[in-house]
C-alpha cells in the first residue's frame, strides 16, 4: 500500500438513506485502499437531562428514534455495515457512541486514528439543525484528518 493509501476510514451515519449513501462511499473507498472501515452513529443516552430529551423527542418527531439510546444505535450501524460490505469494504467495524453528532465522530477519529473522515452533504435545517448542529460544516471544520462530504441528496 502507498503512503497516500487511507488506512482508516471513519463514517457516520443517523440510518437515514441519505446516510446510508455516505456510507456505501466510504466502503468502496475502504475496499479500493484496503482500509479498515469503522462505521459510526452518536446517539443521547435515554437517562438523559429529561427536558433536553423531551425537547430533542419534540423537535424530531418521527426522526428521534435514531438519537435516543444505544439500541438504534446499534441496529443503524449494522445495518450501515451491510451497505458497506456491500459496496465493497472487507474490514468493518461498527460503534455506537454517546454525545452529539460532530463530537462522536470526531472522537471516533481520534480514537482510531484515521485519516479520513466521510459524511453526507445533507445539512439539517431549520429548528433541527440548530438542535444538533450541521454534522458537514462541523465536521469538516474541525477535523484533524482528510473529510470527504459525499453527495447524498437529490
Amino acid at each position: 500500500m502507498s503512503e497516500s493509501a487511507y488506512r482508516t476510514v471513519v463514517v457516520g451515519t443517523d440510518g437515514s438513506e441519505s446516510s446510508l449513501r455516505a456510507v456505501a462511499r466510504a466502503g468502496a473507498i475502504a475496499g479500493a485502499t484496503g482500509a479498515t472501515l469503522v462505521i459510526a452513529c452518536a446517539y443521547l443516552p435515554t437517562e438523559a437531562d429529561d427536558r433536553e430529551l423531551s425537547r430533542a423527542q419534540d423537535v424530531l418527531r418521527d426522526e428521534a428514534y435514531q438519537v435516543v439510546g444505544s439500541h438504534p444505535a446499534e441496529d443503524t450501524v449494522r445495518t450501515a455495515a451491510e451497505r458497506a460490505g456491500a459496496a465493497g469494504a472487507k474490514d468493518v467495524r461498527t460503534v455506537a457512541v454517546q454525545g452529539s453528532p460532530v463530537e462522536a465522530l470526531l472522537d471516533v477519529v481520534r480514537r482510531e486514528d484515521a485519516d479520513l473522515l466521510v459524511v453526507g452533504n445533507r445539512g439539517l435545517n431549520g429548528i433541527k439543525g440548530r438542535l444538533l448542529g450541521s454534522v458537514p460544516a462541523d465536521a469538516t471544520r474541525r477535523s484533524t484528518c482528510d473529510v470527504l462530504v459525499v453527495h447524498t441528496t437529490g
